[in-house]
């Protein structure tokens, strides 16, 4: 083990020691200590579900990446393991980025983006993202011996040496694939294939997808591809996109392409992007299947231009709940992972309730909830509900009747940066009944509409005796609600 893993291992360890549990998400992944950000590795290895993340210990803001690491066998309760990567090589010295895993001869193999710098001929230096391999059994993880095993150099010509990150890696009939986000001279955001037979040795097989119209962003990180129903499916998490209607918004977003896929060919014939999540917390995700054949996904829930949390927090970052995906009626549904059913309590269910003006239920609060409402058709235009309530505290979601739009506003959260806190999309006309479910935790709340056509992910960071959930509407709506608690 080297001195840099090994300080950190220790240091993790010391230093979390010093965070209350109680102000700890319950059942989402969190930073044990410092700062994380992108899922990485999420995969199954020896019957469990390993999910590693960027990782900076030693503060609460971006730092030098290492590679954080969570077990768990239920995806709801998660184990704490330790810091898996340091930057301590040459290739990698400048940070271990984001990566993906798979089970390969009995081992794990981790491989990530190595990033240093090098000196150019005219004795500038320029950075270099190079993908790199580590083997393990679970825990501790030796790095390759011919590391990096994929370089720029293997790239077509004007393709960025700089810009060349994030492999997702899987294995198909006895032949590894690999897909890493780059951009090139004239195309501001790629995704490129790559192959081999033993993880070691690659070869480049194609640019598979790119921002050919230039409106997608212009880096397009965290690549991810897989099969889905009759479908294959493409996401990735753009840079520095401009706003387009309700579908997409300011800054980093993530997004999905679904389309036919030719593995013999290595072509891909996309349909139009479709955003992931509408939310204002919900970036770089990544996704696994299950032995079962459950396709699951993961994210990081933040957005790099938002601090939302509180100023004498010692650790920074969450990871959103695990969702299913299907592939349904042209469409991704994301739903909560069913193993979340196992800790609900104390349930309650209220039927055919009018809501007109402000009304409140003494039975229905609470922090950390499985919460659904369904909104019947009514004489009315808006309906609004306010979750992590009380006097001084909100979070607020309307829905407009007329327009078919729902706004998510977290203004009295509790932040206190400058942060967007009000976010606007538009939901599936020609519903009998909007049915919104929500998953809340200690600082989070994840929306899942209409069975999880669509999903809205916010963060919070709102003190926990701020428990009330207010109903209001202008007209009158009659509505289902069911509530559990989630005990973990």
């Amino acid at each position: 083990m080297s001195e840099k893993l090994e300080k950190a291992r220790l240091y993790e360890i010391e230093e979390a020691k010093n965070i209350p549990q109680e102000e700890k998400p319950a059942f989402h992944v969190s930073a044990p200590v410092g700062w994380i950000n992108d899922p990485n590795g999420f995969s199954v290895f020896k019957g469990k579900v390993h999910l590693f993340y960027q990782y900076h210990p030693y503060s609460r803001d971006w730092g030098p990446m290492h590679w954080g690491h969570s077990v768990t066998e239920d995806m709801i309760r998660w184990e704490q393991l330790p810091t898996a990567l340091a930057p301590d090589q040459e290739y990698d010295r400048e940070g271990c980025f984001s990566g993906s895993a798979i089970e390969a001869d009995g081992k794990q193999a981790l491989i990530y983006t190595g990033v240093t710098t090098e000196k150019l001929p005219d004795g500038k230096e320029e950075v270099r993202q190079n993908q790199c391999l580590a083997w393990g059994d679970g825990k501790d993880y030796v790095k390759a011996e011919k590391n990096p095993i994929v370089t720029g150099d293997m790239l077509p010509e004007k393709c960025s040496r700089v810009d060349f990150r994030d492999p997702k890696v899987w294995e198909d009939n006895g032949t590894y694939h690999m897909l890493v986000g780059c951009r090139s001279e004239e195309i501001p955001g790629q995704v490129v294939l790559f192959s081999s037979k033993d993880l070691k040795e690659w070869k480049f097989e194609t640019i598979l997808a790119e921002n050919s119209t230039g409106e997608i962003g212009v880096m397009w990180e965290c690549p991810d591809f897989f099969p889905l129903g009759d479908k294959y499916v493409l996401i990735c998490s753009p840079q520095h996109m401009r706003a387009k209607g309700y579908e997409f918004h300011n800054g980093h977003n993530s997004l999905y392409f679904t389309g036919d896929y030719d593995s013999e060919k290595h072509t891909f014939e996309k349909d139009a992007p479709v955003s992931l999540d509408y939310g204002l917390d919900f970036y770089a995700p990544q996704t696994t299947k299950l032995p079962d054949g459950r396709r699951i996904l993961i994210a990081w829930m933040k957005s790099w231009d938002a601090c939302v949390i509180p100023d004498g927090q010692k650790w920074q970052g969450m990871m959103t709940l695990p969702r299913e995906l299907r592939y349904m009626n042209g469409r991704l549904y994301q739903n909560p992972v069913e193993e979340l059913k196992q800790y609900r309590k104390n349930p309650c269910c209220l039927k055919d309730q009018e809501i007109s003006g402000t009304v409140q239920f003494d039975e229905v609060r609470g922090r950390m909830l499985d919460l659904t409402v369904e909104i019947e058709n009514g004489q009315f235009d808006e309906f609004c509900l306010e979750l992590a309530h009380n006097m001084e505290y909100t979070t607020t979601y309307t829905y407009n009747r007329k327009k078919q739009i729902m706004e998510v506003d977290r203004t009295c959260c509790g932040v206190t940066k400058d942060v967007i806190c009000r976010r606007i999309w538009k939901v599936t006309e020609g519903k009998e009944t909007l049915k919104l479910r929500f998953i809340l935790d200690r600082q989070s709340i994840e929306l899942f509409v209409n069975d999880g056509e669509q999903v809205v992910t916010t963060a919070i960071c709102t003190p926990m005796e701020a428990d009330e959930i207010v109903f209001s509407c202008d007209g009158k709506a009659k509505v289902n609600v069911e509530k559990y608690e989630i005990v973990v």
